[in-house]
């Protein structure tokens, strides 16, 4: 006969009170998927870990663990758990982070998250007059996928977003920035350098010189590959567009990267740049926020600059 466990009534949401070491708890439980592990990890042991869990499970109401021979697992409602645990833990690090910049003179903090051109080509000289005329300010700057910048604005992880292309953000205020065509760059010998404009599935049995795995525009011409039905034959990986161009001067491959850079660099190097006449080459690089109005002031003023700028 087996006994099912029960639970008291779920109390109202507004009666819930979660402790930081629970939420932390269930997170490194989701990680190491092991009781001991997770416990040493949040300096408790495992029987006040056990007890901790168990208290969290009666006060919701259901179970967040699956409990069995090879370990821990997540329920549905374990995982729903786990995704705001770690949306509270990343927002307690920015109030930690800024509280210690409080206490070191620093009087604000903007954070923005963009896409592999706009860090590169377009915020460098606009970002460095910004933080010249505010010296009490600091900018958190990342370069993120465009999907993942509109999911980080949504849920205030960052406070400007810059994407590029066609992204689903009806619920978020979109603001025109710049215009992002990519080209296609080559040695002067390819055989491909005496095209005006080539298709993109033409270069596919070329080998590439790409950025690394971790960058937005990495990740867009995989993608724009696996639409075809192509795996990417990347024949090397560099740290930035300077190295690729570089490469790609010496034959080792072709690439694919912004008109801005193959202009500048083409000054200076061997290499040939050719347009691509795919629909996704010509990208408009937009700002998105949750709400212009509810922008803390400096972001917004910072906003104001990058489309002043543009």
């Amino acid at each position: 006969m087996h006994l099912r466990r029960s639970y008291p009534q779920r109390p109202p949401a507004t009666d819930m009170h979660f402790d930081f070491v629970d939420l932390t708890l269930i997170v490194n439980l989701a990680d190491t998927r092991n009781l001991a592990r997770a416990a040493e990890r949040c300096h408790i042991s495992p029987p006040a870990a056990s007890n901790r869990i168990k208290n969290l499970e009666e006060q919701l109401g259901f179970k967040l663990l699956y409990r069995t021979s090879q370990g821990m697992t997540l329920t549905p409602a374990g995982e729903a758990f786990v995704h705001h645990a770690r949306l509270v833990q990343e927002r307690v690090e920015h109030l930690a982070g800024d509280m210690q910049e409080y206490g070191e003179g620093i009087k604000g903090h903007v954070r923005i998250w963009a896409n592999t051109t706009a860090i590169s080509e377009f915020l460098p000289s606009v970002l460095s007059a910004f933080l010249r005329d505010h010296p009490d300010i600091n900018i958190d700057l990342r370069e993120v996928l465009s999907g993942e910048i509109v999911k980080g604005v949504t849920e205030s992880a960052t406070d400007i977003g810059i994407v590029a292309g066609n992204v689903h953000a009806a619920h978020l205020e979109m603001l025109p920035y710049r215009d992002d065509r990519l080209v296609l760059v080559t040695s002067l010998d390819h055989p491909l350098a005496a095209e005006e404009s080539v298709d993109f599935a033409r270069t596919l049995n070329d080998n590439f010189v790409g950025l690394p795995t971790t960058s937005a525009i990495h990740a867009f011409i995989v993608t724009a590959a696996d639409a075809l039905g192509v795996r990417l034959k990347l024949r090397i990986q560099v740290g930035n567009f300077e190295a690729a161009c570089r490469m790609i001067e010496q034959g080792v491959g072709i690439g694919i990267v912004p008109e801005s850079v193959a202009k500048r660099h083409g000054k200076t190097l061997n290499i040939r740049m050719i347009r691509l006449n795919d629909p996704w080459a010509e990208r408009k690089l937009k700002i998105c926020v949750r709400s212009m109005k509810d922008l803390p002031p400096l972001a917004r003023a910072l906003v104001d600059r990058l489309t002043s700028a543009a």
